[in-house]
């Protein structure tokens, strides 16, 4: 069940969005994250690599 964002022009409100699971910023639905999104859990590398070592 993947739903495609409606025809994006320039309102970021219209796009889901979730947090991300190392940092917790607000990561905002992506083009290239279309057919990743629901596994997609950090906003970015260094997140995906730290999220072991927190302690």
């Amino acid at each position: 069940m993947s739903q495609t964002p409606p025809a994006f022009k320039g309102n970021k409100q219209a796009l889901p969005s979730k947090p991300c699971e190392a940092c917790g910023r607000p990561m905002t639905w992506r083009k290239r994250w279309a057919r990743t999104w629901d596994g997609v859990k950090y906003c970015s590398d260094a997140c995906r690599k730290h999220k072991g070592h927190h302690g």
